[in-house]
């Protein structure tokens, strides 16, 4: 993967990173509903689990933009990777804590997914908060909370810099109306994203569900 340094001189965007950065830090979350009925369908036919693919989705759409992508590089200095590799939680069920994973991150669905199993049987049953070596620095999060639906959800991080990377949170789904859908959070760094942005992710989102057939296969 490759990091490319932003020219803060020539960024259009400077006045609201500046802003949000050193006058008024603000992060910002928003929970939408994705309807995830045909998903759901395609997915029990081939066999497949959710999270697998949730995970694709959101990486995916992360991917597609340069907002979900900008961050502070290994030398410190601002800029957006190429692409991004999803860091994501599992569950231990025999003592209630989770770790943390990544999985090498490919368009192919049918691949990633073989990298995700392959993963997932090499370090389920191993605890800590991070449990594979050498994680790339191009990673952002991934979550799910499977045991309630909620309406909104927001993490508060503290560093030296700030945290500008999306984090993405999925919860319980529930049918309505006959629809299935998923709440999703999406928390931000205003200093690089605003709500137009937000938006696009989450219509980019459905926009996966909807179409899952064409990359399922």
């Amino acid at each position: 993967m490759n990091f490319h340094t932003i020219d803060v001189v020539r960024w259009n965007r400077l006045p609201y990173f500046e802003h949000y950065t050193n006058v008024n830090q603000c992060t910002y979350s928003m929970a939408v509903d994705t309807d995830i009925t045909l998903l759901l369908q395609a997915l029990k036919i081939r066999g497949h689990k959710l999270y697998p693919a949730f995970i694709y989705m959101v990486t995916r759409v992360v991917n597609e933009r340069e907002e979900f992508k900008t961050s502070y590089g290994p030398e410190g200095k601002l800029g957006y990777w190429d692409s991004m590799t999803p860091s994501y939680t599992f569950f231990h069920k025999d003592d209630h804590t989770f770790s943390s994973l990544w999985t090498e991150f490919t368009n192919d669905f049918d691949r990633f997914h073989d990298l995700y199993e392959q993963d997932m049987e090499r370090y389920r049953d191993v605890k800590g908060i991070f449990v594979k070596e050498n994680p790339p620095p191009n990673t952002f999060p991934i979550s799910m909370i499977p045991w309630a639906r909620f309406s909104g959800f927001n993490l508060n991080i503290a560093n030296d810099k700030p945290y500008l990377l999306p984090i993405i949170t999925g919860g319980k789904y529930a049918e309505q109306g006959g629809r299935v859908l998923l709440p999703v959070s999406l928390q931000v760094h205003h200093a690089v994203c605003d709500g137009y942005h937000a938006s696009m992710f989450f219509q980019a989102l459905q926009k996966m569900a909807d179409t899952c057939e064409d990359w399922l296969k």
